[in-house]
């Protein structure tokens, strides 16, 4: 975003042009130039230290001790749901492998089995998740299944609630050990402003008033007519 520089007084500007100063802050500042969040390379889409969440379409190995009948690998469905011998319909979207074992042994448990023990492993997955929370009906992780972007992402989430802040949409992303921060106004993207972002697995979502939106407020205040996504960069 090179009018920066003439928008904000406030921002140190660095000699070459690159980030700038957010507040004269060291910590935070304004990456110059960019239309939105870089995308996330692949290790970083790996490198998450939060438990996997079982989501649509992915492929499980399920192994119950001793009973090799039902032992099998099975497929989510687009629900999120899976079919078990003896058991019928299990819901599995967004719980880890563990979690899903634990519900599979209880409903074993008893009635079909004396003492099972049942594992649970990830074979193949074509889901990961996000984080969306804030201002939406039903806040929480989902999981990422294709190509999704920012307004795909929050309808997920049931929508935005009726008193949602539409120009304050934050996403947090981890890039190349980075931490980015991009501030986003949905009312602009739905008059095609700008385009709608792709979001990834690992992002955080915060829609509306929030700790988030406030890291902005500095460049807001300078320049409310900002027609283009704001992104700044995290210095340890």
């Amino acid at each position: 975003m090179k009018r920066l520089s003439i928008l904000f007084p406030v921002l140190l500007l660095s000699a070459c042009g690159g980030p700038t100063v957010l507040g004269g802050s060291p910590d935070i500042t304004v990456v110059s130039n960019a239309e939105g969040l870089p995308e996330p390379t692949r290790v970083d889409l790996l490198s998450s230290n939060r438990p996997y969440l079982i989501g649509p379409f992915d492929k499980l190995k399920i192994d119950v001790f001793g009973i090799e009948d039902l032992s099998k690998e099975v497929q989510i469905d687009a629900s999120g749901r899976l079919s078990f011998p003896l058991i019928g319909v299990v819901e599995a979207s967004g719980r880890t492998p563990g979690e899903l074992a634990d519900e599979l042994e209880k409903r074993l448990q008893g009635r079909y089995v004396r003492d099972p023990q049942v594992t649970v492993n990830l074979e193949e997955t074509v889901s990961q998740v996000i984080t969306v929370d804030g201002q939406v009906d039903e806040p929480g992780l989902y999981p990422v299944i294709g190509r999704m972007t920012l307004m795909r992402a929050v309808a997920t989430a049931g929508g935005t609630s009726e008193f949602a802040k539409l120009n304050d949409v934050v996403i947090f992303r981890s890039v190349n050990g980075e931490q980015l921060a991009g501030l986003y106004n949905l009312k602009d993207i739905r008059r095609g402003a700008y385009t709608d972002p792709e979001v990834f697995a690992n992002d955080v979502i915060v829609v509306g008033d929030s700790q988030a939106r406030r890291l902005f407020r500095d460049l807001i205040q300078a320049s409310p007519l900002i027609t283009t996504p704001l992104i700044i960069l995290f210095r340890n």
